[in-house]
């Protein structure tokens, strides 16, 4: 796909699926990485799921998930041990059957000879009509169903699989920009009126007010947005000099 800058912004949602990350037995990175990697190319992560191995738990959050048009990555339990329930999840989600595919089951072969059977050969069980996915660490693919990509759950495999599928599928957008002032001797209610003319002023933007506490309570005031940032920023500080509203630049 074209890297053009001119395309629309795809929300996505991540789904992972880790029972150990529940249990506080280790850390999701899955979150943050995502986040940049979409956040670098313009897009955003809308939404982040965490879910057990649990069959019924995932069929049932696949199902809502397919249904909805955000394309998801889902990272975890597409391994070939008993507790990796993500292979058949996702078939019972799109009411397809799990069928071996070939070229999954030529990628496992190739990368296992006959140490490939009788377990290893599992994970080229398939949803019927899924697309393998590459992986460049062991060669043992993910897959894509429903505007989904199924990737492992470690993140030297899962990364640079999801970057292989959004330079091959997705585009370029402009990238996400956030700009902010800190506002200081007012209450954040006090902003309340300014705020919402603001919205109103310049809806393509969104504006955000975080309130920080501490030694230095403050307002962090702000917009996010891809085109118009410095006019609404020029608009927010004006209302805020109107209002005579202390404010500063971020430290």
């Amino acid at each position: 796909m074209s890297d053009a800058l001119d395309i629309d912004p795809v929300r996505f949602g991540l789904i992972v699926i880790a029972d150990e990350v529940l249990k506080g037995e280790r850390i999701d990175r899955h979150l943050a990485a995502f986040k940049s990697l979409l956040g670098g190319r313009g897009h955003e992560l809308a939404w982040h799921w965490l879910l057990p191995d649990d069959p019924d738990v995932l069929t049932a959050h696949l199902r809502f998930s397919m249904g909805r048009p955000d394309p998801v990555f889902v990272c975890g339990g597409i391994g070939a041990t008993p507790d990796d329930h993500t292979r058949a999840c996702a078939a019972a989600a799109a009411h397809v059957a799990l069928v071996r595919h070939p070229d999954a089951t030529t990628l496992i072969e190739d990368r296992f000879g006959a140490e490939a059977y009788p377990y290893r050969i599992l994970m080229a069980d398939l949803p019927d009509g899924a697309e393998p996915i590459p992986n460049p660490v062991n060669r043992i693919p993910g897959f894509s169903l429903c505007r989904h990509w199924f990737l492992p759950g470690f993140p030297k495999m899962a990364w640079p699989m999801a970057e292989w599928v959004l330079e091959r599928r997705f585009g370029r957008a402009a990238v996400l920009r956030e700009m902010a002032v800190e506002v200081r001797g007012v209450p954040e209610s006090g902003l309340i009126p300014l705020m919402r003319h603001l919205e109103q002023e310049f809806p393509e933007l969104k504006l955000f007010s975080l309130p920080h506490l501490g030694e230095d309570p403050h307002i962090r005031l702000g917009f996010r947005g891809r085109v118009g940032l410095e006019a609404g920023m020029r608009a927010l500080r004006d209302q805020l000099d109107r209002e005579s509203f202390a404010s500063s630049e971020p430290s």
